[in-house]
């Protein structure tokens, strides 16, 4: 197999580690800077160029695309996939992991454990989004910061006014989060390969500082995750079409609180910290994925005229509850169930005899007329409006 490694920096302990799995395995790979290839699009269909000439075939890619250089190394990763080149993270997935509100914003509809979030822009809203994620102390983050970079503790609600109208007056984007007091200057990393969790560290701060970042000076050891945190971490990077990710979390008193899910996690840490050969289980998982085209399931099943893709809530009261997959009557209406969520777990292609309980969620696809007539309407499907919590006691 011939691989591409999209990396700026070729000599760096990842890139090394990669090569050298790949190598191992029998297979070619080449490191190739995202930065000096160029895009082509015309009739003939898309082709990349690098260094001015044409780039040679390749059956995969190991996207390694820095922060700095997110729009234009997801741009390059994307025209390798309308080649038909098979990537190991996709470009989208990519693209929402970098940001980190977008990528908060899509793992929050899953009712996934995380830090109380918020994101402003009102100069006059700051203090109530203050109160609304639990009041100071509250941690300040920039969208755009990497490696314990740009996040900022604020220990009084005074100083984080202060902190974020400055950095808003420098056309700094920020977010406001709850502070996990007792995870303080501690956090876990899990790295996830494919379905499961190959690797678990938790990083300790030095000192006073509160950010436990390895380039901060932070400390490792390898640990056993238990299954609730193990099956957070891979359900996050599930959720975000990622295939390899490191994701961060923090232990809270109600379980793991999500910080953030990162497509292009650094491999000394973790392969120092547990002994593991991280670097040989990607090129495992990646000759194990590559003859799989990525593709947009809802894009393409909807192509057929008069189909959709839709999800079907079970609530108590529904026809559904207590009945098998086979009696649901839904196949003799041209509808398929592609998976039943229920709870964290998500059960795919459910078998015929598969019971629906109240609170699954039925992921179909089928005659969109079908459909209409199954899912709830819009007043249905608000939500009620959250609580908020009264503010904290001067």
């Amino acid at each position: 197999m011939k691989i591409a490694l999209l990396t700026r920096e070729p000599k760096n302990y990842s890139s090394r580690r990669l090569k050298e799995a790949a190598q191992k395995r029998g297979h070619k790979i080449i490191g190739l800077n995202v930065m000096r290839m160029g895009i082509h699009l015309d009739t003939e269909g898309p082709s990349i160029d690098y260094k001015g000439k044409p780039l040679s075939s390749y059956d995969a890619v190991i996207p390694r695309i820095g922060s700095s250089v997110t729009f234009y190394g997801t741009a390059v990763v994307r025209q390798f996939e309308q080649m038909g080149t098979f990537t190991l993270n996709s470009s989208h997935a990519i693209t929402i992991s970098r940001d980190k509100l977008r990528s908060l914003q899509v793992l929050s509809r899953y009712k996934l454990g995380m830090p109380a979030t918020a994101f402003v822009r009102d100069r006059k809203s700051i203090l109530g989004a203050i109160e609304r994620v639990g009041g100071a102390p509250v941690v300040i983050k920039l969208l755009e910061g990497t490696q314990g970079i740009g996040v900022i503790l604020a220990e009084t609600t005074k100083v984080a006014e202060a902190i974020i109208e400055t950095l808003q007056s420098t056309r700094q984007q920020v977010i406001i989060q709850k502070f996990v007091a007792e995870s303080k200057g501690k956090d876990l990393r899990a790295f996830v390969i494919g379905d499961r969790v190959v690797a678990a560290m938790r990083r300790s701060a030095v000192g006073t500082e509160f950010r436990s970042n390895v380039h901060r000076g932070g400390t490792t050891e390898a640990v056993t995750l238990s299954p609730e945190f193990e099956a957070t971490a891979v359900r996050a990077a599930h959720i975000l079409g990622l295939r390899v990710a490191g994701v961060d979390m923090l232990e809270g008193t109600d379980g793991p609180q999500i910080m953030e899910v990162n497509s292009s996690p650094g491999l000394e840490g973790i392969e120092t910290a547990t002994g593991l050969d991280i670097a040989g289980d990607i090129i495992k998982h990646l000759e194990d994925q590559v003859r799989f085209e990525d593709f947009d399931i809802r894009q393409r099943l909807t192509l057929a005229r008069g189909y959709q893709v839709a999800e079907l809530p079970v609530g108590p009261d529904s026809e559904f509850v207590g009945k098998s997959v086979k009696d649901s009557g839904l196949r003799e209406k041209d509808i398929v169930i592609l998976s039943i969520q229920r709870g964290g777990i998500v059960i795919p292609n459910p078998r015929n005899d598969r019971p629906i309980l109240a609170g699954d969620l039925l992921v179909c696809y089928g005659v969109k007329s079908a459909l209409q007539n199954l899912v709830p309407d819009l007043n249905a499907r608000r939500r009620p409006k959250r609580k908020v919590a009264p503010p904290p006691p001067a």
